[in-house]
Parts: structure tokens; C-alpha cells; sequence
């Protein structure tokens, strides 16, 4: 089982342009999109289309619309009732694939609800084989809340996977090696933000074919206590990197529709090979295959087993004198 946590989940409806953003113009729309969303909700999304057992865990009321939504897609989930709705966010896509998303910042928590859902993480916790912590933190709940229920669930025999950004990121780093996750999925801004690199040399040098500055930038977190970083690098593949080797892949030729959820499926494709039991590089591989094939699809859309081509990605285990891929 691979239990998911969204502290802010939302329902994202995902506006498609034929033609490139002009501000100030009018634009016509194909019909508009609406999913269920939030980061550990796109997780638990993707495993369930893959036939992986999950439940997504989220704060909403519930007559919320995101628990029609999970219902309808067959997403097993465990909701905590809160009085207010679950935000709305818009993303707009252009013809090319750019994205443009416009974020609202969520409910707000108070106490005795952060506590009851808690309690409610540290439960699921104990019966699942990965538990997973994602996105941004609504308003009221500390920045340092997943540095804390990380450090909670260290003596429990789940598996930890983390994928957020800004300070909860900042403050979950600052907390190794107590609160130091299992996995811990960064892109290239926030592996930069949380070692002091350049994003945009990571960015070029992954570009140009060469991982090395993104491998010695993933390096230090798993350094720092961190047992494994996933490195999204969206059009220039994946970087993986643990106590025992590092890997590279690139991605397939694809037409980009949407990133929206691209990450978040390249999350759940690791999980997936993980629990099969794939070695690092399939897992890496499988990885990159769910993102890519997430990235191809429009809107918010997350693919099925016949949109998946693992064989399709190349993978090549890096050491300080590869040559560039």
C-alpha cells in the first residue's frame, strides 16, 4: 500500500490554447478540463490507473467536490472534514506545451484539525509500505510540519517519500538527518535553493547531456542523510542518486502537451517499480516513462499501462568520468 498525503489539495481545471498566451487578448478555449488535484492526490491518481494500491489522504469537507471527483475515478481515499472548500487552481497550456499556472493558496488549518490529520497520517502510516508527502502547506499549518511528522515517522517501518518546495523544503532540509526521508524528489530549482548551486547551470548542463553538476548537487542531500534523490529534470530526463550508485535518464521523443502533474507521475512510476522490486536504474527508467508520457497528455491527465513506454527510455549509471549521455 502506498498511502499519500495532500495537506493542500485542489480541483484543477486546466484552460487549453491553440495558440501561444497573449496578455490583454482574447483567447478561445477547447473545452475546459476539471480533476481532482494536488500533488500526493496526482500520486495516488497515477498508481491507481497503473493497478497500485493507495489512498490518498487529504483535508476536505465531505460534500467537496475533489471527493466526487476521487469516487468517480475509482481513487480510494481518506478524508478529513474541514468547513471550508478545497482551493480551485487554473492552469492555462499552450499550444507547445508552455504552462501557466495560477495557484490559489488553500483552506485554512487550525489546530485541532492539523492535529486530527496528524493523527490520522501517523495511523495510515503504520500499515503502508511508502507513505508520501506532497506539495505546498495551506494556510495555518507551520512550515516546519513536515520536517516534524517525517522525524515522527522515523521509528515506524513505512518508507518516506517527500516532494514539496519553497520553505517547507527549506525547513524539511534544515532538519537533517533527524527528519532526512527515504526519498526526496526535488527538481532542478529547489535541488539548487537547498544546495546553493545555480539552477541554471544545473539546468544547461542537464540540457547539454551532461548530469554530472546535477549528480554532485544530489550527492550532498544523500551526503546530509537523505537515502535517495530523485532529480526531475522534465524535458532533459530524470537524475537518481543513493548511498550506492547514481543513474541517468533521458527522455523519449514526445509532442508536450501539459506539465501539469508530469513530476507527481514520475513519483509514482518510481513507487510502483519499487514495490515490484525493479533495481535503481528500472526504477529510474519507469520514472521518466510515467512523466513522459504524463508530459504528452493534456490538461492535468495522468496515463494508463497502454500510455507507458519504459522500454522507451535510456539509462546509464554515472560515474565522475561519464561521458555526456
Amino acid at each position: 500500500m502506498i498511502v499519500t498525503v495532500t495537506l493542500n489539495p485542489s480541483l484543477d481545471r486546466t484552460l487549453t490554447l491553440d495558440e501561444p498566451l497573449t496578455r490583454g487578448a482574447v483567447h478561445r478555449l477547447t473545452p475546459v478540463a476539471t480533476e481532482p488535484g494536488g500533488k500526493g492526490v496526482n500520486v495516488s491518481r497515477a498508481l491507481t490507473l497503473n493497478g497500485v494500491d493507495t489512498v490518498a489522504l487529504l483535508p476536505a469537507a465531505d460534500h467537496d467536490p475533489i471527493l466526487t471527483g476521487l469516487r468517480a475515478r475509482g481513487v480510494p481515499f481518506h478524508n478529513i472534514d474541514i468547513p471550508g472548500a478545497v482551493r480551485s487552481n487554473l492552469t492555462i497550456t499552450e499550444n507547445d506545451g508552455t504552462t501557466t499556472k495560477l495557484n490559489e493558496p488553500g483552506a485554512r488549518l487550525d489546530r485541532p484539525t492539523l492535529a486530527a490529520l496528524t493523527a490520522v497520517v501517523r495511523g495510515h502510516a503504520t500499515e503502508a509500505t511508502w507513505l508520501v508527502l506532497s506539495g505546498s502547506l495551506p494556510p495555518g499549518v507551520p512550515d516546519d510540519w513536515y520536517a516534524d511528522i517525517v522525524a515522527q515517522l522515523a521509528p515506524l517501518p513505512c518508507r518516506v517519500a517527500v516532494d514539496t518546495s519553497e520553505r517547507p523544503l527549506t525547513a524539511l532540509a534544515a532538519a537533517f538527518p533527524t527528519a532526512a526521508p527515504d526519498l526526496i524528489k526535488p527538481n532542478s530549482e529547489e535541488l539548487a535553493s537547498l544546495t546553493g548551486r545555480s539552477a541554471q547551470e544545473l539546468e544547461d548542463a542537464a540540457a547539454q547531456g551532461d548530469p554530472l553538476p546535477v549528480v554532485s548537487a544530489a550527492r550532498q542531500l544523500v551526503d546530509r542523510g537523505a537515502n535517495t534523490v530523485l532529480v526531475t529534470l522534465g524535458g532533459a530526463g530524470a537524475v537518481l542518486v543513493d548511498r550506492d550508485g547514481t543513474w541517468a535518464a533521458t527522455v523519449p521523443p514526445i509532442v508536450p502537451r501539459s506539465t501539469v502533474g508530469a513530476g507527481d507521475a514520475s513519483l509514482a512510476g518510481y513507487l510502483a517499480a519499487t514495490i515490484a522490486g525493479a533495481p535503481p536504474a528500472e526504477r529510474l527508467q519507469t520514472a521518466v516513462a510515467y512523466g513522459s508520457a504524463a508530459a504528452s497528455l493534456p490538461g492535468s491527465a495522468l496515463p494508463t499501462p497502454e500510455q507507458i513506454d519504459v522500454k522507451a527510455v535510456q539509462v546509464q549509471a554515472v560515474t565522475s568520468a561519464s561521458a555526456p549521455l
